[in-house]
């Protein structure tokens, strides 16, 4: 028994049974959601301590983790035993506690599934200040099945065991492309039949210009890339047909710029770049300008004086891969920036099911990742392309992650997130409704 966690677990109980019928939120160092909360009155529930990697048990394949762990401090002392999570997010800021709550994905996903399906338990806090222990078939596997999507709304994952994978020093990447959707997607589909493969995504660049990346486990490497500092990983996707990266590299390539977001903070500038310097060349850093902007509305502001109207549209949607061109070309006639994140994902465990993230575990899915804002002289109702990527999603039976912006009716949002079960949920482990519902939580902002 690690007594440290215990004491830190005593102390949440007992400012819950004191707090008890006041709305309560997190408070945390960090957050990875895109979308802006309502100020209303709440409790604060300091869980920013919940930080640690308690133990990597290498013959068993798992690591033991507090909930508020960062992955990039969980990834460092899983390398360090040569082994890795077997889903790693590709943002270094991301707590292992909230991509269990939310839908964590990343190029392993082809072969483990989404994050929630690589933790085999977790010990969650109730409104109530009690802990359950849950797996998937314990007396409370009803709450581990429902965690995943649920966003805090249940109860707070203190501790989790997750799966991890042996790593090697090195990945290679092979690169494949394509100029017709419906050619890139059945290649797609095929390379992640392979089981010499370790990691698959890809890039869209354009309606003609799409990228696969192949990664593969190496004992060695001709040479090594640094996508840390001067050269940017995604532009180097057009530029070679292979490429080598350490371990490490490769886990936050997507991290040094943010994907490719980064150039909306300058930081692709090469002497801006340079400004920045290397250490601060990270989500960590541009998550903190992000949430600094929100608050003080600077860009509202200035897009004001200009006569501009702006909506942003950030947003990962999971698109069955038979219906992904369908998704692309809907993409490239209303939503048209570009690039495109695209990865693959297909359940882990074909018999288990998550009930308030529904997906068909016998099907393969792509992941449409794409973030960025739309601009223009002409004012749009409110959630104007984010309301129609919703309705494409649902349309082609995919499912929208909900870290972001929805606008969903509660009709809507209940038919696909599965009301009656998340009902029982909340009735058996929130009675009291000390935290928010879904809906008023993810739609409503509250």
């Amino acid at each position: 028994m690690n007594l440290l966690y215990e004491d830190k677990k005593q102390r949440l109980k007992e400012f819950l049974r004191v707090h008890r019928g006041a709305g309560i939120r997190l408070g945390k160092s960090t957050s990875n959601l895109f979308r802006d909360r309502n100020k209303i009155a709440a409790q604060r529930l300091d869980v920013r301590d919940f930080n640690t990697v308690l133990r990597v048990d290498v013959p068993g394949a798992f690591v033991e983790v507090e909930g508020m762990t960062p992955y990039f401090k969980l990834v460092d002392e899983c390398l360090k035993q040569h082994v890795m999570p077997a889903v790693v997010p590709q943002l270094k800021s991301i707590t292992i506690g909230g991509a269990a709550a939310g839908c964590g994905i990343e190029s392993s996903s082809f072969r483990y599934g989404l994050v929630h399906e690589t933790v085999q338990e977790m010990e969650i806090l109730l409104g109530n200040g009690d802990t359950r222990l849950c797996t998937p078939d314990n007396e409370h596997c009803d709450l581990f099945h429902g965690f995943p999507n649920s966003y805090g709304t249940l109860g707070y994952a203190l501790k989790l065991k997750v799966k991890v994978v042996p790593v090697k020093k090195y990945v290679k990447l092979t690169r494949i492309r394509h100029t017709d959707p419906t050619a890139y997607f059945a290649e797609l589909s095929r390379q992640c039949g392979r089981r010499d493969v370790d990691f698959v995504d890809g890039v869209v660049f354009g309606r003609d210009n799409m990228v696969i990346t192949l990664g593969q486990f190496s004992d060695k490497a001709p040479y090594v890339s640094d996508y840390t500092d001067k050269n940017i990983y995604y532009k180097s996707l057009r530029m070679r047909s292979e490429d080598y990266l350490t371990i490490e590299d490769y886990i936050w390539r997507w991290d040094t710029d943010w994907f490719w977001c980064s150039k909306n903070l300058f930081a692709q500038n090469p002497l801006i770049r340079r400004l920045y310097g290397k250490s601060r060349l990270n989500s960590i850093t541009y998550t903190k300008i992000m949430r600094w902007n929100s608050r003080w509305r600077l860009m509202h502001y200035l897009n004001k004086l200009s006569g501009i109207h702006s909506e942003s549209v950030i947003q990962d949607v999971e698109i069955p891969i038979e219906r992904a061109p369908e998704f692309l070309a809907f993409y490239h006639e209303v939503i048209r920036f570009m690039p495109v994140w695209i990865c693959p994902t297909r359940a882990y465990d074909g018999n288990a099911k998550f009930d308030l993230y529904r997906m068909d575990p016998l099907k393969l899915y792509v992941n449409f990742g794409f973030w960025d804002v739309i601009r223009g002289r002409k004012k749009l109702p409110p959630g104007y392309y984010n309301r129609q990527v919703e309705e494409t999603t649902t349309a082609l039976g995919g499912m929208k992650s909900l870290y972001s912006d929805s606008y969903f009716t509660r009709d809507q949002f209940w038919a696909l997130y599965n009301k009656p079960a998340y009902e029982r949920l909340k009735k058996k482990y929130d009675p009291d409704s000390v935290f928010k519902d879904l809906y008023r939580k993810c739609v409503l902002k509250e």
